[in-house]
C-alpha cells in the first residue's frame, strides 16, 4: 500500500440451489465451487445485491464474514458494516434464524438446510467525510464504489468467507449493463448476454478467498489500453469523471516507468498480465478522498485528484504505481506465515514491514536513479525529505514491534514511518552489503536469492528471517538489525553517507506549495470556517516573494472556493501543483481581497541537503556509483 501526502482533515489539523456437499473443515470441503453472484442490473438506493451458495453442509451452525482487515492495509475496515438485509434460505425457500455476532459477522443456524444467503452492500466512497479516512472508512484505494458510472469492485467489500471454507474454490457470476466496459485480473470463464442484449453475465474463477480479495474489477465507463512490458501485459483502466485524462494520456508514462522497473528487477519471477485501476476523484460529495494505491499479486488500484495537471498525475503515478509493482518482491514473493495464511477477521502481523513497505519504498525511490529517470541530486532529495519526515515521528520505537502491533497505539499512529524510516533502513542495508561486497551485490540481490528461496507459495518464519539474510550477506546486518531494527537507537546517516561520499548541508532547498521548513504552512478555523496561512508560510519562497502573510485566508484556488470541507482536495492539488503552471489564488487580509495569478516559480525553502564531498576519495566513488547504478 501506498498513501499520499497526508493531510487528513482540519479537524484535527485544524439465486440457485446447489448440490455439493461440505463439512468444517478445509480439508475435507469438496472441489465444488463456491458460487457467488453480485448483480449491479438491481442496484437499490446505492445498494448491490450479492447472493452466496455454498452448496451443503453437513453441521447444524455455519459462521459467515466479511474482512475486518484486508492484506496490504495495517488498518481496520471493518467491510460487514456496509452490508445491510442479510437473510439466509432454506431449499422450500423459508427464512433460517441468523444472528450478527459482531460487526463482521453472522451465524445461520440448522446449516445442513442452507440454500443460499443474500444481503445488499453499500459502498464505502459515500461514507468519506474530511477527517474520516483511516480508521472510520476503508482506505479508499481498497474501498468500493457503486454509480452509474463507476464501479469499483474491490471483491472483499462484497464477499465474504464461510470460516470452515476459506480455502473453497468460488464461482462469480457479474451481472451488469452491457455499455459498461469491465477489466479484472480474475479468470474470466465464460460470457452469456441476454437475449435483448442488454445484460452481460460474466463467470469468473477463484481457486480459493484469497484469490477472491486479491483480484479487483472495475465497471463503467472506462478507459482501456493495453501495451507490452517485456513478458508482461499490462491493462490501464481510467476512470476520469469528468473525462480530464484517459488511459491513453497516461500510457506512456506508465509504460516507460514499468519498462525501466523490468530492466532494474532483471529476472525476478513475475507475472504475464498486472492491471492499473485507476480512480479519479472530482472531489464531489461521495467522491473518495484518500489518495494513494494499494497493492495485490497481478494489479493495483489507484484513486489521485482529477484535477492534477498531467505533468503531476504522471509524477504522481510514477511514485505510487512503481511502489505497487515492487510489492511483486515483497511481501508477495517474499513474505511471512503471517502474510501467507491471513486471518481476515483477527489478523496477526508480521516484524518486517521494513521490508514488505520500506524496502519496497526503497526500490521505488532507488530505481529512478538507476534508470535515469531522475539526477543523482533529485534521488538526494527524495532521500532528505524521508530522513525529515521519519524524524517528526518517534525515531527510537522498535520497528519490529511497531510492525507486530501496527493495529494497536502507540505503534498505529507510526505507520506512517514505514515509507520514511523504513525506505532509509533498506538503503542503510544496501549500503553495507555493496560495502561487503566492494559494490558487486546490493540488497536486490539479496531478495531475489530470497525471492528464489521462498516464492509466493513457502512462507519464511519471522523470528528467522535477520539471520537468514545476515548468514547470507555480512556480520555487518547483525550489528545493524539488532541496533536499529529491532533495538531503539536511532540511525546515524551521517555514517553510511560518509561511506559513499556524502554529507549533509544547510542552505535552501526546492520544496512544495504547502510546505516551509518540512511542515504545513496552512490551517483551519473550526469556529469561523475558513482554512488560512500559518506563520510558517514565511519560511516558502514562493509565498512569500508575492507578498503573503501569516493569517492570509485562502478563499480560492483556481475557481474553487475553499471550505473546510474541501480543504483536503485543494491542500493534495496544490501539493502536485508544478512548476510553470497557471494558478489564481485569492487571499482575503483583513477584509480586502489580493490575487495571486501566475506561473508557478521554483519555490524554496531553508533545510539540509545532501551532496558529494568535494574531498570523496575514489574508494567512496566507487562504492556510490555501485549504490547509485547497480
Amino acid at each position: 500500500m501506498k498513501k499520499t501526502l497526508a493531510i487528513i482533515g482540519f479537524s484535527t489539523l485544524l439465486v440457485a440451489c446447489g448440490s455439493s456437499t461440505k463439512t468444517s473443515s478445509d480439508d475435507l470441503a469438496t472441489s465444488n465451487p463456491i458460487e457467488t453472484v453480485i448483480d449491479i442490473t438491481k442496484v437499490t438506493d446505492d445498494k448491490v445485491p450479492v447472493n452466496i451458495n455454498p452448496g451443503r453442509f453437513t453441521v447444524e451452525t455455519v459462521t459467515y464474514r466479511l474482512p475486518k482487515v484486508v492484506q496490504g492495509t495495517y488498518s481496520v475496515s471493518d467491510f460487514g458494516k456496509y452490508v445491510d438485509t442479510f437473510e439466509a434460505y432454506d431449499y422450500n425457500g423459508n427464512k433460517l434464524e441468523t444472528n450478527k455476532i459482531d460487526t463482521n459477522s453472522w451465524t445461520i443456524g440448522n446449516a445442513k438446510e442452507l440454500d443460499y444467503i443474500t444481503y445488499y452492500v453499500n459502498d464505502t466512497f459515500d461514507q468519506e467525510k474530511v477527517g474520516g479516512i483511516g480508521g472510520e472508512v476503508p482506505f479508499s484505494p481498497a474501498g468500493t464504489n457503486i454509480e452509474p458510472n463507476n464501479y469499483l469492485l474491490n471483491l472483499h467489500g462484497f464477499i465474504g468467507y464461510f470460516d470452515s471454507l476459506k480455502n473453497s474454490q468460488y464461482k462469480l457470476d457479474v451481472i451488469a449493463p452491457s455499455d459498461l466496459v469491465r477489466t479484472s485480473s480474475l479468470q474470466l470463464a465464460d460470457t452469456k448476454t441476454s437475449a435483448d442484449g442488454n445484460v452481460v453475465t460474466s463467470s469468473y474463477f477463484a481457486p480459493r478467498y484469497f484469490d477472491i480479495t486479491d483480484n479487483p474489477m472495475m465497471y463503467g465507463k472506462l478507459d482501456v489500453e493495453e501495451f507490452q512490458v517485456g513478458d508482461i501485459k499490462v491493462m490501464l483502466s481510467v476512470y476520469s469523471p469528468n473525462g480530464i485524462h484517459t488511459a491513453k494520456s497516461m500510457k506512456d508514462a506508465m509504460q516507460k516507468m514499468m519498462e525501466a522497473q523490468k530492466t532494474y528487477l532483471g529476472d525476478i519471477n513475475s507475472t504475464p498480465r498486472y492491471d492499473i485501476y485507476v480512480y479519479l476523484s472530482d472531489g464531489e460529495e461521495g467522491s473518495p478522498k484518500g489518495f494513494g494505491a494499494l497493492e495485490h499479486h497481478t494489479s493495483t488500484t489507484v484513486v489521485m485528484p482529477e484535477s492534477m495537471p498531467s505533468e503531476a498525475l504522471d509524477a504522481s503515478m510514477i511514485d505510487i504505481v512503481s511502489h505497487e509493482f515492487f510489492h511483486i518482491v515483497t511481501p508477495l514473493s517474499v513474505h511471512s506465515d503471517d502474510v501467507h495464511y491471513f486471518d481476515y477477521h483477527t489478523p496477526t502481523f508480521s516484524k518486517h514491514l521494513w521490508m514488505y513497505e520500506g524496502v519496497t519504498e526503497y526500490f521505488a525511490t532507488l530505481f529512478q536513479v538507476d534508470q535515469d529517470l531522475i539526477p543523482e541530486d533529485e534521488f538526494y532529495g527524495k532521500i532528505m525529505e524521508k530522513i525529515s519526515s521519519s524524524l517528526t515521528m518517534n525515531d527510537s520505537m522498535s520497528f519490529t514491534k511497531m510492525s507486530e502491533n501496527v493495529l494497536d497505539e502507540p505503534y498505529a499512529n507510526q505507520y506512517y514511518n514505514v515509507y520514511q524510516k523504513g525506505a532509509l533502513i533498506g538503503m542503510c542495508i544496501d549500503i553495507l552489503i555493496r560495502e561487503g561486497s566492494d559494490g558487486n551485490r546490493g540488497i536486490l540481490s539479496m531478495m531475489k536469492e530470497l525471492s528464489m528461496k521462498y516464492g509466493q507459495n513457502k512462507p519464511f518464519d519471522d523470528d528467522k528471517i535477520m539471520d537468514e539474510m545476515v548468514a547470507m550477506t555480512y556480520p555487518t546486518l547483525r550489528g545493524f538489525f539488532d541496533n536499529h531494527v529491532i533495538g531503539e537507537t536511532p540511525i546515524d546517516y551521517d555514517a553510511f553517507f560518509e561511506k559513499v561520499g556524502l554529507e549533509i548541508g544547510e542552505g535552501p532547498i526546492r520544496t512544495n506549495y504547502i510546505q516551509g521548513n518540512g511542515a504545513l504552512i496552512v490551517t483551519g478555523s473550526q469556529e469561523a470556517g475558513t482554512v488560512f496561512f500559518t506563520d510558517n508560510v514565511l519560511a516558502n519562497s514562493f509565498w512569500k516573494d508575492n507578498g503573503v502573510l501569516p493569517n492570509d485566508i485562502i478563499k480560492s484556488v483556481d475557481g474553487t472556493v475553499v471550505t473546510l470541507q474541501n480543504a483536503n482536495t485543494v491542500l493534495q492539488e496544490m501539493f502536485s501543483w508544478e512548476e510553470n503552471q497557471e494558478v489564481n489564488v485569492v487571499l482575503s487580509r483583513n477584509g480586502k481581497d489580493m490575487v495571486i495569478k501566475k506561473a508557478l516559480t521554483p519555490t524554496y525553502t531553508t533545510g539540509k541537503s545532501l551532496r558529494a564531498k568535494s574531498n570523496a576519495t575514489a574508494t567512496q566513488k566507487e562504492l556510490r556509483n555501485a549504490w547509485l547504478k547497480g
